[in-house]
């Protein structure tokens, strides 16, 4: 078996300084086959989760390549997210990867929530798009970003704003009474399925967009309320996001997933319970992220800025992206070499055994088909 070296990789950020204790903001682990300095690198960063140690790093470290989880000054602090300000953070992982590790390609490795963040870094390194969010500056060093040479999307969501939204529980009609209940539009409620009727899948889709809208117009009035005050920003909770129908009726884009599931459990007990995407944000974080009118996080306009070979892979067990989700993206994505694979496996490839070995043989049979 080869021998994996893990380098500690801890660096400074263009934006933001080091920590008192000592912590750099951009940290992460570099993986490689002892005694080689790889030709080619995978990078991985997710939006809050920490991809140091991420599921494929070693499997493909074995198999020749380097692997750099990389994480921002974000991971476990998604409240307080600017895409703008992950970005710049990404690029010093990618500029450590050509300078210090020898990498001559990089590959951008965009798993889950990560597929629409590293899209939108390439589209900001080759054709620069992101603004700042309202009452920011903005940030020169997003500025001629190294793009990757490579794309790879591994069960990747379509983008912050379009998750979020497609989760949310409609029927939430105080957003500071996580009991408030509009029953007509509850997916829990026995009389409303599963099965759901198209004409109720329609109302409460139409309903989760017109909640993500709600929330925006609170956003913006309360940085209007918030200006000239000695307070620039605030938190907030949204109650209920583990809501999608999909989740409830395995009829709806029927799959390989277990029935009534989500990442966090039985969708109704997750529902109301605390933890869950978008849960806690500041005003500009939900406007960065999670609103379907201003988040820069969506990721069918960065992939369409993609021209570099593709790959999607989508995982038919998954219990949160669905197969819709994965042709979206291979569909946005402008690369004339594109490929989209599907594998019989949950989201983290746990199931079945030997899913991520072969995922990871995958994508490393197509990274050398492509001179890596």
């Amino acid at each position: 078996m080869t021998e994996i070296v893990r380098e500690f990789v801890g660096l400074p950020s263009p934006v933001a300084g080091r920590a008192g204790a000592g912590g750099h903001p951009c940290q992460g682990l570099y993986h490689r086959p002892a005694g080689a300095r790889p030709a080619t690198a995978f990078i991985a960063t997710h939006y809050n989760v920490d991809f140091a140690e991420h599921y494929l790093a070693g499997y493909l470290a074995e198999r020749g390549f380097g692997f750099l989880g990389w994480n921002t000054r974000f991971r476990g602090n998604e409240a307080s997210f600017l895409l703008d300000h992950a970005l710049a953070e990404i690029g010093v992982g990618v500029r450590w990867l050509r300078t210090q590790a020898g990498a001559e390609r990089v590959v951008l490795l965009g798993n889950s929530g990560g597929g629409s963040l590293m899209a939108a870094y390439q589209s900001q390194a080759v054709e620069p798009n992101v603004v700042p969010v309202r009452g920011m500056h903005p940030l020169p060093a997003i500025e001629g970003l190294p793009p990757g040479d490579l794309f790879v999307a591994l069960a990747a969501h379509s983008g912050r704003p379009e998750v979020l939204t497609s989760w949310l529980d409609p029927s939430v009609t105080d957003e500071t009474d996580p009991l408030s209940v509009d029953p007509a539009l509850d997916p829990y409620e026995p009389a409303n399925g599963p099965p759901f009727s198209p004409e109720f899948q329609a109302r409460y889709r139409a309903a989760q967009r017109a909640r993500n809208e709600r929330v925006t117009d609170w956003a913006l009035a309360e940085l209007d309320r918030l200006d000239g005050t000695r307070a620039r920003d605030r938190l907030f909770t949204l109650p209920r996001t583990w809501a999608d129908l999909r989740m409830i009726d395995p009829s709806i884009e029927p799959s390989d997933r277990r029935p009534s599931w989500c990442y966090a459990g039985d969708p109704m007990r997750a529902n109301y319970g605390v933890f869950g995407i978008g849960t806690v944000s500041t005003l500009r974080t939900w406007l960065s992220m999670w609103s379907l009118r201003t988040s820069q996080c969506t990721a069918a306009p960065h992939l369409a800025r993609i021209t570099v070979p593709s790959l999607v892979i989508h995982a038919t067990a998954d219990t949160g992206v669905y197969a819709s989700d994965a042709r979206t993206l291979f569909d946005a994505i402008a690369a004339p070499d594109k490929r989209l694979h599907f594998i019989g496996a949950d989201h983290y490839l746990q199931e079945p055994a030997g899913a991520r070995p072969d995922a990871a043989d995958l994508i490393a049979d197509w990274t050398s088909e492509r001179g890596g």
